[in-house]
């Protein structure tokens, strides 16, 4: 597969996006009411988690 370069205002656009779909998955975690969270990997069965550092 090709690498793929971005430059100014395109570089800076995919990292925002990208910052704010993890912040999105971190946040229902987060504080006293955090909720639970299923992690699925490529492997092995699923991860029930409330833990942020995790996702």
């Amino acid at each position: 597969m090709a690498k793929m370069m971005a430059f100014d205002q395109e570089a800076r656009e995919a990292m925002r996006r990208g910052v704010s779909k993890l912040a999105r998955a971190v946040k229902v975690t987060l504080g006293p009411k955090g909720r639970n969270v299923i992690l699925q990997k490529s492997f092995g069965s699923p991860t029930v988690t409330k833990d942020g550092v995790t996702v």
